[in-house]
């Protein structure tokens, strides 16, 4: 049966069902099902998130001043960014103005956690969904190292380096022990990169398995721990005393002289090997145009990385703000967070109840009622789920839309604001990456864009790091060393009832923390997360989400080894750990949920 959904989709359930579950490869909780015709091109799609995150009900009548702790843990990938939202929507509630030295550390905090967060993506995430590591065996050294030095001035490249890495990846192989490589589609005729490439690439994922931990020192210099690092209302929790030599949690020079020699190396590791590697593996790939899906037509930006503290007009953001629709680039819409026609949840075909189920909510007004219930037609039962039915409930996860649209968040959304805004750095270089490929510009809109995009965004957040490390010094330098304000600590001074809003743009997308307080305790709090906008299910119209659009049309070399769904799947570098989240008071485990 096929049907047409508003959104310019053609969904054809009659042909054979795939189901992949979990679509993961170290974090990630989510199911896709897809209906292939008899070429094997993907013509329907079903994104479903398989746990219950849960925490609007745990920050019910908690102090506001402790919600970013909580919400901080909804995911450990996306470390501090949900911190950062938290506190912001509670000092927009207040009425907090910050120093402006918080405001230097808290962008270094979150464009430390961009690169991070990009750099696992891609090579620990997704990286192998391009490169085939049991090819890389059969690599020529030689060759290997003159494919790398043709591309980068990055040291470790020599024929000795990739010999000895390959006779130790052989060794791993052969003990059967593959940890990380294991199951992956080894051979797989979808693989396009020459063993040589392969080589390369797998001694870049090693580099970066141990880069990626130098990153993240950044939050424990400001924050005084990785995972989870520390934040404050009205500021950060880190004072100033560059004099000192010790002290727990203070800034001294030695400390801040380590952040300015990581940020450094950040800026290397990105121009050197992360973006030369996009650009190398997508020229193997320039044929394999698919995953677009809405991503050319709908985009959602909330902006980010305020130059100056307090002020998040769009004019005083480093990444844009902007909503994109009906693919209409030269038309950048405003985005207001507060009005409740811009933003609503549906809950038509979640796991959740509304009084009105045909009816979206404003996150202020957001109800987060679990109700599990299958449609009709699944087949299996709620414990053993064979294949879904998403003519009715599928999904614990709810279906956000934009002025009743489906809208792509991440990397891509961003650059794409950025880019229609005639921006130069973001624009200019797209252009390059685009035009070294030879690809035309609708080549964007794929998952090579998307992937493109993440690692444009890591090398343009180094700099954006190095730029506030040297405001911080020359705030510091003029006298000014406040990295918190406390006048509106106690309850007594708040008013009895008030409402706030913050936002970011978390690695995977705009996210948004909406909360209302009232006598000094938490009323209502939701958080609409990027994946819960990309991964959203259908809504009472039949428009389908991001994750859905973009597996569409997509022609699949084996259903059996279904590499392009985790492919593009993973572009999106899907969080589902910040759907996943219910526990007691005490801590018990509260339900077992298998799922198959």
């Amino acid at each position: 049966m096929s049907v047409q959904t508003p959104n310019g989709f053609t969904l054809d359930t009659s042909g054979k069902r795939i189901v992949v579950d979990p679509v993961t490869r170290i974090e990630g909780h989510m199911r896709v099902e897809v209906n292939v015709d008899s070429q094997n091109v993907i013509r329907n799609a079903v994104s479903t998130g398989t746990m219950w995150r849960g925490i609007e009900v745990i920050l019910k009548n908690r102090d506001p001043r402790d919600a970013w702790a909580f919400t901080e843990r909804i995911c450990g990938v996306c470390t501090g960014t949900h911190a950062l939202t938290s506190v912001r929507a509670v000092e927009d509630a207040l009425g907090i103005k910050i120093p402006e030295n918080a405001n230097s550390i808290r962008n270094m905090m979150q464009l430390a956690l961009q690169v991070h967060d990009h750099v696992v993506h891609f090579y620990h995430l997704h990286a192998l969904d391009w490169v085939d590591v049991i090819s890389a065996l059969s690599a020529d050294p030689k060759a290997t190292s003159a494919l790398a030095q043709s591309i980068s001035p990055w040291p470790l490249s020599s024929p000795g380096y990739f010999k000895d890495l390959q006779s130790r990846l052989k060794k791993f192989v052969e003990s059967g022990q593959l940890g990380p490589f294991k199951n992956g589609y080894w051979g797989s005729a979808a693989y396009k990169l020459p063993p040589e490439a392969n080589l390369m690439a797998v001694a870049h994922y090693m580099e970066a398995l141990d880069f990626q931990k130098e990153i993240v020192k950044v939050h424990t210099i400001f924050g005084g721990k990785n995972p989870h690092p520390n934040w404050l209302v009205g500021g950060v929790p880190c004072p100033i005393n560059v004099d000192g030599v010790g002290g727990v949690g203070a800034l001294n020079m030695e400390r801040l002289n380590y952040v300015a020699e990581i940020i450094a190396r950040i800026i290397q590791f990105n121009d050197e090997v992360y973006v030369p590697d996009i650009a190398a593996i997508g020229s193997f790939y320039k044929d394999w145009l698919y995953g677009g899906g809405i991503s050319s037509q709908n985009v959602l930006a909330y902006g980010d990385i305020p130059e100056r503290a307090n002020d998040y007009s769009p004019e005083n953001l480093a990444l844009p703000r902007g909503a994109i629709i009906n693919g209409k680039l030269t038309e950048i819409h405003d985005v207001d967070l507060r009005d409740p026609q811009q933003i609503q949840e549906f809950v038509t075909h979640s796991w959740y109840k509304y009084p009105d189920e045909t009816q979206g909510l404003h996150p202020w007004d957001g109800v987060t009622e679990p109700h599990y219930e299958l449609g009709p037609n699944t087949k299996g039962d709620k414990l053993a789920i064979d294949s879904l039915d998403e003519g009715g409930k599928y999904s614990w996860i709810k279906s956000p839309r934009w002025k009743g649209h489906a809208m792509e968040l991440g990397p891509l959304s961003r650059w794409t604001v950025g880019y229609a805004q005639g921006k130069a750095e973001f624009k200019e270089p797209v252009d390059k990456f685009l035009r070294d490929l030879g690809l035309p510009f609708e080549a964007l809109f794929s998952t090579i864009g998307r992937t493109a995009a993440r690692a444009l965004e890591s090398q343009w957040a180094g700099y954006k790091m190095r730029h506030f490390y040297e405001k911080l010094i020359a705030t510091i330098k003029a006298g000014d060393s406040s990295t918190a304000n406390v006048e509106k600590w106690d309850p007594k001074t708040w008013p009895d009832e008030v409402k706030g809003v913050g936002f970011s743009e978390a690695p995977r997308g705009a996210l948004g923390h909406w909360v209302k307080i009232k006598a000094g305790k938490i009323d209502n709090y939701q958080a609409v997360v990027p994946t819960t906008w990309n991964g959203s299910p259908r809504d009472p119209k039949g428009n389908i989400g991001a994750f859905e659009a973009s597996l569409m049309n997509t022609p699949m070399v084996n259903p059996e080894q279904p590499l392009e769904i985790l492919r593009t799947i993973h572009s999106f570098d899907p969080c589902l750990a910040c759907s996943t989240h219910v526990m007691s008071e005490d801590g018990q485990e509260m339900a077992n949920i298998r799922v198959r």
